[in-house]
């Protein structure tokens, strides 16, 4: 499979950002901090979860932090003030200790090589008594379309198992999500869920975005031949149940999780 290539910023808003965005305005709701806040977005990618932000929270500043340079400057231009954006490593945050009063990180923790180590660095930049959280995809079922995908991607090549975002990703379940944040000497953890509606106009909506190459699934594709492609393309077909208006809804859950830095 080819790498993931996190370069295309608008491929991602089709494929993944408009389902994004209603989950962390859920997300944000369930935190209800107050206003005035120094909040620090880890791999804020497109800006979706910044944006919430400012939307919903009246930050004092947010930062946004992201290793792909390209998604780093969608987000800029995407952005206003107070949020301003660098390029960096979550394990090696470019802020000092005590920096912000709040830390999220949405739809990433499970594409970070070292989860503990970029643990650690969201409670060094965090001042005491201030949260840490994030949300993951549900990848082993809560998340449709791409449980979906995959299940037509492994019936047409049970190899395609190797890929499959809910094996991969064992860190998107409640269990070690809240491990990981215990582990990391956060107080008050509380795990939840957050479950949006997906609703595409037709079968070719819910496709189309995943030839854009950007993310596991797409990236999956763009290396299979053409054959094959089409293939999938028809268990997946046959795997959802259009309405009588032609449109698909579909499910998209995410694990969240919190703390408190001591």
């Amino acid at each position: 499979m080819t790498t993931p290539g996190w370069t295309d910023a608008e491929a991602y808003e089709r494929y993944i950002g408009r389902w994004s965005a209603p989950v962390a305005e859920r997300f944000l709701a369930r935190l209800a901090l107050p206003p005035g806040l120094r909040w620090l977005d880890v791999g804020c990618g497109t800006g979706v979860l910044t944006r919430a932000v400012l939307a919903a929270a009246a930050p004092a500043v947010i930062t946004g932090v992201d290793r792909s340079a390209a998604f780093v400057e969608h987000a800029r231009g995407a952005t206003g003030p107070p949020a301003q954006f660098h390029v960096g490593d979550a394990a090696a945050l470019p802020l000092p200790d005590d920096a912000v009063d709040v830390t999220v990180s949405g739809l990433v923790l499970n594409f970070v090589s070292d989860p503990a180590a970029a643990m650690a660095e969201a409670v060094r930049v965090t001042a005491p008594v201030g949260t840490v959280a994030a949300y993951v995809w549900d990848y082993s079922g809560g998340m449709e379309l791409l449980r979906r995908f995959w299940d037509a991607a492994i019936a047409v090549d049970p190899a395609a198992s190797r890929f499959d975002e809910g094996i991969r990703f064992p860190l998107c379940r409640p269990e070690p999500l809240e491990i990981l944040w215990t582990a990391t000497g956060l107080a008050d953890v509380a795990v939840g869920e957050v479950d949006v509606d997906t609703v595409f106009a037709d079968f070719d909506d819910l496709w189309t975005p995943f030839l854009g190459a950007v993310g596991p699934a797409p990236s999956y594709l763009a290396a299979l031949t053409p054959t094959h492609q089409a293939r999938l393309r028809e268990h997946l077909r046959d795997s959802v149940d259009p309405r009588s208006d032609g449109t698909v809804h579909l499910r998209a859950r995410a694990w969240t999780v919190r703390g408190r830095v001591p």
